[in-house]
């Protein structure tokens, strides 16, 4: 890969950080900082480009003059990890990721590499890269979990000021193959599926979540599953029709269906709905969409640091998910990293 060519800005950013969780900068001029955006162009059908164009010249102006900005710009799946690995050996100050969740989630498992962060395989000397986001995408669910407005000028600020949080990572492992990280959701069988299927209608914006929701109640049946939370025993969950794990609050465009997760916490919310019909979802999506469905019957909550997830039939057919991205099928195990990434917020 091509190393990246940095623009020059136009005012000094900010100073080195420390590993306190939360540091203000800002101040006298210090060494040109180098950032990374990653930006997906045709996200949102073509808008976060388009918006990426429009904002360019106010991210210029904003971040100073010392401060080198790299605009590398995505031309398929999963090139956005390799972007971001890239960045992370070259020592690069900060990545940002410019879409949705899809372009967020992959610049996430950019920090990660063979079961390891990429700064442990290349960097001896204690320096970081932090992570950002500029939401510019169709859904944008990770940020509503911060209360960030969907405004990319507020983003710049956010990055001007420079201050940093670490966060943590959710880590999806299966039978075989690398690991997988998620920084907001991962869910199990029926909104996996929908989400698996609404992802081919994303040019309909978050009407894509509704339609993948429709095509997946076709044919749906609720499966039987067993867990194990935190290498403690197996427990049976019969009639199970989706499992899902949070280390934030929302997806599918806003639905609120770990309401009680944080990215800080240093553990996950699994939210478990059993024996749903689809009636069930059209009576209570106003409970789902604003977080009050924890009082509905066959909805259970429980806090944990690590799940692994079965189907007791094992059919091979329960659809798995983290951040909107298909993954594939159980059986699965999530476990949380806390504080994996110093996040700029």
């Amino acid at each position: 890969m091509a190393k990246p060519s940095f623009i020059r800005a136009e005012q000094s950013w900010a100073p080195d950080l420390t590993a306190d969780r939360t540091i203000p900068v800002g101040g006298a001029a210090f060494r040109r900082r180098n950032l990374v955006f990653v930006v997906n162009p045709r996200g949102a059908n073509g808008r976060t480009g388009k918006e990426w164009k429009k904002l360019l010249p106010y991210l210029r102006s904003r971040l100073g003059t010392e401060c080198n900005i790299c605009e590398s710009m995505t031309s398929g799946p999963c090139h956005a990890i390799d972007i971001t690995r890239e960045a992370i050996r070259e020592g690069a100050d900060a990545v940002i990721a410019v879409g949705g969740d899809g372009t967020l989630h992959e610049v996430v498992n950019g920090f990660f590499w063979g079961g390891k962060p990429v700064s442990s395989h290349y960097l001896k000397d204690g320096h970081t890269t932090a992570l950002g986001l500029i939401p510019l995408g169709t859904g944008s669910d990770f940020a509503r979990t911060l209360g960030w407005k969907n405004d990319p000028h507020d983003a710049v600020e956010r990055i001007a000021k420079g201050l940093r949080s670490l966060v943590d990572i959710g880590v999806i492992s299966g039978q075989s193959g690398e690991p997988h990280y998620f920084i907001n959701v991962a869910d199990v069988h029926l909104s996996a599926k929908a989400g698996y299927y609404a992802s081919r209608y994303k040019k309909f914006g978050n009407l894509c979540y509704v339609i993948g929701a429709l095509q997946a109640f076709t044919g749906h049946h609720n499966h039987d599953f067993r867990i194990k939370v935190d290498d403690g025993d197996w427990e049976a969950y019969s009639q199970v029709t989706a499992l899902c794990i949070g280390n934030a609050k929302f997806f599918g465009g806003g639905m609120k269906i770990t309401p009680n997760a944080h990215p800080s916490s240093g553990d996950f919310e699994v939210v478990i709905l059993q024996d749903f019909k689809w009636y069930d979802f059209v009576l209570k999506l106003h409970m789902l969409y604003n977080g009050t469905h924890l009082s509905v019957k066959n909805v259970s909550s429980r806090r944990v640091r690590s799940i692994e997830v079965e189907e007791i039939a094992n059919s091979g057919s329960i659809y798995v998910q983290s951040d909107g991205e298909h993954l594939g099928f159980l059986p699965r195990k999530f476990i949380i990293l806390p504080g994996a990434v110093e996040m700029i917020c």
